[in-house]
């Protein structure tokens, strides 16, 4: 699915999550990159939960790529937004920054075992930033059983850059439309 492999450098990733800082975000932006992602996983056959939600858990866009998606998928899309809201950043990004050793990580944050069992080290998890806002506004996620850690972040970074391609420059009907 992915030609290479995600890079595990922590700066890296960082400076790849501000890449991606929009001016502002909205359900036009959630349904866009979630059609991007069930179009991507759609056409290579992987079946997937795609989740985009905002921060105050507001719901923009949910749906499986393709029937076949496991009964405990939607626990994964809580995980994988949970490690986003609450760490600003990629679960990728966190999973290369302990290694993905979740006692590593659980030990550092000082968390109990009912705890870290809220949060993940999986890739698939993705912050949406907004220019001017503080902090993460929301996360897209992708849950699929057929896709490992990298695979799940390629994925949301590829849909991401595609959908920067599409905006630049677009001039929607209300955009270019005058008021007198």
């Amino acid at each position: 699915m992915l030609d290479t492999p995600p890079t595990r450098n922590i700066g890296d990733l960082a400076q790849e999550e501000k890449s991606f800082t929009f001016a502002h975000f909205t359900c036009e932006h959630a349904w866009i990159i979630g059609n991007i992602l069930r179009n991507a996983l759609r056409s290579t056959s992987v079946s997937a939960v795609i989740h985009i939600s905002l921060s105050s858990q507001t719901t923009l866009f949910h749906s499986p790529s393709l029937p076949g998606t496991m009964p405990d998928a939607e626990t994964w899309v809580q995980r994988k937004r949970n490690t986003v809201l609450r760490w600003g950043h990629s679960t990728w990004h966190i999973s290369c920054q302990f290694d993905g050793d979740y006692k590593r990580f659980a030990e550092y944050h000082a968390m109990s075992g009912d705890e870290w069992s809220k949060y993940t080290l999986e890739g698939g998890g993705y912050p949406v930033f907004v220019k001017g806002v503080e902090g993460v506004v929301g996360a897209i996620v992708v849950v699929g059983a057929d896709m490992d850690g990298p695979q799940a972040h390629g994925v949301v970074v590829r849909a991401i850059e595609e959908y920067k391609e599409l905006r630049e420059g677009f001039k929607g009907p209300m955009r270019s439309m005058t008021v007198k």
